[in-house]
């Protein structure tokens, strides 16, 4: 008999909900090692939201991990993580349910291609079936420095800025602009190699970012908001969803 928490069970690896406080810590002790905080990664966003671990299955290792926020709507963007950082009050004309995905995360040791197909395969089965029409979040690059991630940056102010009905505005004290900051064609190869990889999957299924990234020195991170309209996946990525979804 399946376990009433699991989502999704393919090859070595298995996809559930947390069941508990302890997993829940269990969540908390990945992201505290992936974001390298002074201290445990919890906030209180962390009792409103739906955690999803991906273990391995035989040895149930927690190797991946993220949270998911439902909001009704666009004008419950103010209750959201994302909305402490980022100015979305144009964001909140958006009709339909919106989903924040948080705190997403890989264990260094473990690099697997497949970890990230499971977890966006139970994160897929979740937005579906709750008809979520919009998901979004903060996309983290590790430190607080620009250099590394200029040509990445330059990238996305050229090909993946937000569409002009869904502007994204500065709120943060400490931003960096990508239009004040980035003055020449980027390098392709670089931009892309610096590019996190939950960041590639957003846009190759149609996703766009804000026209700036904010400076999170609590969690060590430079940070750009992303969004993705369900409706625009292309169907081909669809159907792969749908298939690592079952």
């Amino acid at each position: 008999m399946a376990e009433p928490d699991l989502l999704l069970s393919r090859g070595r690896y298995r996809a559930r909900l947390a069941a508990g406080s302890e997993d829940i810590a269990a969540a908390q002790a990945l992201r505290t090692l992936c974001f390298r905080t002074a201290g445990t990664d919890s906030d209180a966003f962390d009792g409103l939201c739906a955690h999803v671990l991906v273990e391995q299955a035989g040895s149930g290792v927690l190797v991946c991990c993220f949270r998911l926020l439902v909001l009704e709507g666009g004008s419950s963007l103010r209750n959201s993580y994302s909305a402490q950082f980022y100015d979305l009050s144009r964001l909140e004309r958006f009709e339909g349910k919106l989903a924040e995905l948080g705190r997403f995360c890989m264990h260094p040791d473990w690099h697997d291609p497949d970890i990230l197909r499971i977890a966006w395969g139970a994160l897929a089965g979740l937005i579906e079936a709750q008809d979520v029409k919009l998901l979004f979040g903060c996309t983290s690059f590790a430190g607080t420095s620009a250099v590394p991630y200029l040509d990445t940056f330059a990238l996305l102010r050229q090909r993946h800025l937000a569409p002009a009905q869904w502007p994204v505005l500065e709120k943060a004290p400490e931003v960096v602009r990508f239009a004040a900051e980035l003055q020449e064609a980027p390098d392709m190869k670089l931009a892309v190699q610096a590019m996190p990889p939950l960041l590639r999957t957003y846009l190759a299924m149609g996703g766009w970012v804000s026209d700036h990234a904010v400076v999170d020195r609590q969690m060590n991170t430079l940070h750009v908001f992303t969004g993705l309209e369900t409706g625009a996946i292309p169907e081909a990525r669809k159907r792969l969803l749908r298939a690592v979804a079952g």
